[in-house]
């Protein structure tokens, strides 16, 4: 699937990643995870997560990929259906020239689509930048995400 975003000064498609494509994608999660996980756990750990509620989708610039994102479906009674981008990440020399702003207009028309009434999402604590993008899209502080290794 290939959703154009188009402006006077860059244009913008959001493909979904199918399981042969996971190498594609990889490089971004690990330089936002900041490469804590190995490319053979994270190729496995997606390919699961495919056969799940979970799309991959690479944002392209002019046929170049140059980012990712994945969004997670699931009901919750707090939020009802819901949509749940994940893992986002733009290319170092790609940010701060409106793309994020882009991404999560189509995160919104595609979760209407699929009949989401909500989105959430997570982000890591230090990551400030993050923050603030998505307060300013609207988002509050709900809670804290807690983990624990098993």
């Amino acid at each position: 699937m290939t959703i154009l975003a188009e402006n006077s000064f860059m244009q913008l498609a959001f493909n979904k990643i199918l399981k042969e494509d996971l190498d594609k994608v990889i490089p971004f999660i690990q330089k936002l995870s900041r490469e804590q996980t190995s490319r053979e756990i994270l190729r496995q750990r997606l390919a699961e997560m495919l056969g799940q509620n979970y799309e991959c989708f690479g944002v392209y610039a002019e046929g170049r990929i140059i980012g990712t994102f994945g969004l997670w479906f699931m009901t919750r009674c707090y939020a009802g259906r819901s949509c749940e981008p994940d893992h986002i990440f733009i290319s170092e020399e790609y940010q701060n020239r409106g793309i994020g702003k882009r991404l999560f207009d189509f995160i919104y028309r595609y979760a209407k689509e699929k009949r989401c009434e909500t989105t959430e999402l997570n982000s890591y604590v230090e990551n400030h930048r993050s923050h603030k993008f998505y307060m300013n899209e609207g988002y509050i502080i709900k809670g804290y995400h807690f983990l624990k290794k098993l």
